[in-house]
């Protein structure tokens, strides 16, 4: 096999960005792409077969424009980089960079990371309801939580109102001490961390005692008009199709919607129905609301997550048939004999 060679060059300022930490990036896109790459005072140069050097200059390309956009590079960039290789369109990830959401209060900048979460993001910024469906990780509560306070921020809503079903995750918090605020508190932690991180503790503590932030179960929702606000229900696949239908039909003038959730990690008695899932059948085509499917592409916690949830999708499709089909076996077995009991 005849050996391929080009050259990119890449200025030293941006070497130990784009490289990483021990040179762990470009470690990763020589394994992957099977290359080899070696920086010669800000000429890099590729080896390996044709195919895969053009590839893995592509990659070091939009990596460098990432970099001259003052991108800190990490794993999740390198990893979704590649994947983007094999669509063709690793080009577009210097797009999603360019949308600036929000500054954070240690003056970090938030962004979407991935296509999924710039059509996302793109979705809420164009309707009035949107829904956010995906597996755990792909920032589905954090950039709509980012969104509301941005618009929050703009005085394009006059209040922010976060929102989640009490549904207990397998545990049971009923009789912990405390008072009713006490017990809900857990479920909506996920929610004043969000909060915390990006307005910061002090401006958190100022609009809530305003009542300008309120962060209350859904059972709270019931019998009110939302009229400008921003409103986020999380972990919308623990809604039952009465809850969700109660909550959409809350939202009023000037207010706009963002409902998350994963429906393969529900937390209602088994049998009973989501929701989240209702609520998307019937809403699939209706003008002013958006639905965003995201996928384990657009995890942006660590790899590891990602593989996780690759896993667990794996193993959910090759046994749902199985339980399937014996759950119908079960049922047809235990169907009483209407013959043996006609008089």
């Amino acid at each position: 096999m005849k050996l391929f060679e080009k050259t990119i060059q890449i200025p030293n300022e941006h070497i130990i960005n784009i490289f990483g930490q021990f040179d762990t990036h470009i470690k990763k896109i020589e394994k992957i792409l099977n290359v080899t790459i070696v920086d010669r005072e800000e000429n890099v140069k590729i080896m390996g077969d044709q195919d895969n050097v053009d590839k893995a200059y592509r990659v070091l390309e939009q990596l460098l424009v990432l970099s001259v956009k003052n991108t800190s590079i990490n794993e999740q960039n390198v990893n979704y980089l590649l994947a983007l290789l094999t669509e063709n369109e690793e080009t577009k990830l210097a797009e999603v960079h360019d949308d600036l959401i929000c500054v954070t209060i240690n003056g970090k900048q938030i962004r979407p990371k991935t296509l999924g979460q710039k059509h996302y993001v793109d979705l809420i910024r164009k309707n009035m309801i949107v829904f956010g469906i995906g597996p755990a990780g792909t920032g589905k509560t954090f950039l709509a939580m980012a969104m509301a306070i941005t618009a929050f921020k703009n005085n394009e809503v006059n209040r922010i109102i976060l929102t989640r079903p009490a549904i207990e995750a397998g545990e049971r918090l009923g009789f912990l001490p405390g008072d009713l605020q006490s017990k809900i508190d857990p479920y909506l932690r996920p929610l004043y961390d969000a909060l915390y991180q990006i307005m910061g503790a002090e401006t958190y503590l100022k609009n809530i005692e305003k009542g300008l932030i309120e962060v209350a179960p859904l059972a709270y929702m019931r019998g009110r008009t939302l009229d400008n606000a921003f409103i986020v229900l999380d972990e919308a696949q623990n809604t039952t199709p009465a809850q969700m239908k109660m909550f959409l039909t809350r939202i009023g003038f000037g207010s706009k919607a963002v409902i998350t959730g994963d429906i393969t990690q529900k937390d209602l008695p088994y049998g009973a129905k989501s929701g989240l899932e209702e609520a998307i059948k019937v809403l699939n085509n209706v003008e002013g609301i958006g639905i965003s499917n995201l996928t384990n592409k657009d995890v942006v916690r660590h790899p590891l997550v990602q593989r996780i949830v690759t896993a667990y999708e794996k193993y959910e499709s090759n046994n749902k048939p199985k339980e399937e089909k014996r759950s119908t076996n079960n049922s047809e077995l235990k169907r009483p004999d209407r013959k043996k009991w006609k008089r």
